[in-house]
Formats: C-alpha cells, sequence, structure tokens
C-alpha cells in the first residue's frame, strides 16, 4: 500500500502534516513526531512582533490566527519581546534540517507591509523546505472595503514571494464572501498551497470581571465539512496543493479529506490530546480501511468524491439544502 504523496512539490511518506503547535515547539517534540511517522511539520509560528518589536511602523495588527489547540495552547507574545526568539527561531530550524528526515514548513503569523517580510529570507537561508503564512485580520473599521480586505492578504503574500524562491502556502479562512475567487487571486499571487481552513479563537464575556476574552476552541471531527466541501469545489480548478485542516482527528477524517481532494492533512488536536503515537494508531486503521476497500495508493482515491468527480455534486451546494430541511423529522 502506498500512502505517499506530495505537497507543494514536496514528497511526503504520508498525508499526515503536524500542524503549527506546541507539539512543533522544541527538538525533542518534533523527533518523536518523525519517529511516531509525521510525514512533515510546521513549526510553531514566528510572531510579527518578536521580528518587528523595535519599530512602531507596523500597518496592520492580525496575529490572532490559531490551529485548533495549536497557538491559544502556546503563548501570544507581547510586543516587548525581544528578538532573541526569533534568532533562536532559525537556530533551531538549522539543528531540525541536520537531524530530522522530512520536510520542515516554517508558520509566519501577522502581516505588515514593513521589512519584516525579509525574515522569509532567513528562514530560506536557514534550510526549511516552505514557508505557510497564517493571516487571519478581522476588519473592525465599517468603512474598510472587502476588497481591501482582500488585498492586504494578497500584498502579503506577494512580498514574501519577491523574498523567497521555495513554496509558500496560505492558511485561509472560510469568512470570505468568495472563497473560490479568494483562492484563485491567492494562486495567481504565487502561492503553491492552500490550508483549508485557519480556525480561530472564539471569543467570550467574562460575566464575573466583565470583559472579554479569547477562550480555546477545540474542534471535532463535524469542523471537517466546511473543508471538505471547499476542497471538494477547488479540487482541479486551481494548479495549487490543497492541504486540509480543522477537525482531522481519525483515519476516518483524512480518507474524507483526501476524496474530496485535499493533497495533505494537518493534525494537532488529536495530538494534542493522545500524543504524538497516536499518528501510529492513525496510520494502521488508514492501511487497514485501505487493503478492506482494495485501494492500493493515496494517489488512487485522491479528489474521487470531488466536485469534479461526485455522482452527487448537490452534496457541495445549496441545492441540497431545501430537501434536507424538508426530510428531517423530529
Amino acid at each position: 500500500m502506498d500512502l505517499s504523496t506530495t505537497y507543494m512539490g514536496l514528497k511526503l511518506k504520508n498525508p499526515i502534516i503536524v500542524g503549527a503547535s506546541p507539539l512543533t515547539a522544541s527538538f525533542e517534540s518534533i523527533k518523536r513526531l518523525e519517529e511516531a511517522g509525521a510525514a512533515a511539520i510546521v513549526l510553531h509560528s514566528i510572531f510579527e512582533e518578536q521580528i518587528n518589536h523595535e519599530t512602531h511602523e507596523l500597518d496592520y495588527f492580525l496575529f490572532k490566527g490559531s490551529e485548533d489547540y495549536a497557538e491559544a495552547l502556546g503563548y501570544f507574545p507581547e510586543v516587548t519581546l525581544s528578538n532573541i526568539e526569533s534568532e533562536s527561531y532559525l537556530d533551531e530550524i538549522t539543528k531540525l534540517k541536520e537531524n530530522i528526515s522530512i520536510p520542515v514548513i516554517a508558520s509566519l503569523n501577522g502581516v505588515s507591509k514593513g521589512g519584516w517580510i525579509n525574515y522569509a529570507k532567513k528562514l530560506q537561508a536557514a534550510g526549511v523546505d516552505a514557508i505557510e503564512l497564517n493571516i487571519t485580520y478581522i476588519p473592525t473599521d465599517i468603512d474598510v472595503d472587502a476588497r481591501e480586505v482582500e488585498m492586504l492578504y494578497i500584498d502579503a503574500l506577494k512580498a514574501v514571494k519577491e523574498n523567497v524562491s521555495i513554496p509558500v502556502s496560505v492558511k485561509m479562512n472560510a469568512v470570505f464572501s468568495a472563497p473560490a475567487q479568494m483562492a484563485k487571486k491567492l494562486v495567481e499571487a504565487g502561492a503553491e498551497g492552500l490550508v483549508l481552513f485557519d480556525r480561530p479563537v472564539h471569543v467570550d464575556i467574562d460575566l464575573e470581571n466583565l470583559n472579554s476574552l479569547q477562550v480555546i476552541n477545540p474542534s471535532n471531527s463535524n469542523d471537517l465539512s466546511e473543508t471538505l466541501r471547499w476542497s471538494a469545489i477547488l479540487y482541479k480548478k486551481l494548479d495549487v496543493s490543497l492541504c486540509a485542516s480543522t477537525g482531522v482527528k481519525t483515519h476516518e477524517d483524512i480518507l474524507k479529506a483526501i476524496m474530496s481532494g485535499a493533497d495533505a492533512v494537518q493534525m494537532v488536536g488529536a495530538l494534542l490530546e493522545h500524543g504524538p503515537e497516536y499518528i501510529e494508531i492513525v496510520l494502521h486503521h488508514l492501511l487497514a480501511w485501505m487493503q478492506e476497500k482494495e485501494y492500493v495508493s493515496i494517489q488512487q482515491m485522491k479528489g474521487s468524491i470531488s466536485l469534479h468527480h461526485t455522482s452527487n455534486p448537490a452534496a457541495y451546494q445549496r441545492a441540497n439544502y431545501m430537501r434536507i430541511l424538508t426530510d428531517y423529522r423530529y
């Protein structure tokens, strides 16, 4: 059984990428992930203010994205942090590339038009195989046009692409009014990969202390729905690698993601809950399912139930909405 796949031109031994999280924040943990069977890792995010703490000329402050438990269980750095952190991040990459054989993807979290994007050059020089941009912008100004918001993402991507030759992916969110068109614009701007989707931390209200909070928002397999929808819609429509994220908990979730059109998946929450060795269990069940259903490779099933191939395209569109409501009974 061949579990190998290709993501942004990177050869992966299986579809499981460990997303940015505390799990990918130390050398020892990353070694455990590799030994358990992870095909690639996305390093814990380096935040904009860790690089640009000495300047006050940030055009946009967008660092509030997270991956499942990922950054929420790590830390949100303060603007006063020293540049020691960003330099040690580079040293970390050099050490990793000397000691592990799986691809290492760096995560940049936050966007400004400032020179911090040049840091991408340093990441490439340190040896990362690719860069993932985690951009989450919440337009609180009611006068900001949707097209302006889209341009923030596109301009940031273009700026990074001007500085590096390695593949660059963008972790999208699902709240754009036209996600398919936004995906197309990102690909035209140079994205080799799209991660579907970012999972922001939730906002809540503390009724005791009467203030607003950000709270951890753990995912479950039901949260995979929008990722499956848009993977299926975008498959074969764009020349880009797709990576499924948010709600990837089991081997069944991986199978669904691949069949919808994803090239790989990012897993975090399940590994935080069960430990790195959970990857071995998932791969075991994945192989057993493929053997039972007589699939010989991941490539054979990729996109097999996408909008491009499915016998029920309405499942990915609104056409089924009325029938589902009509058929539903208490």
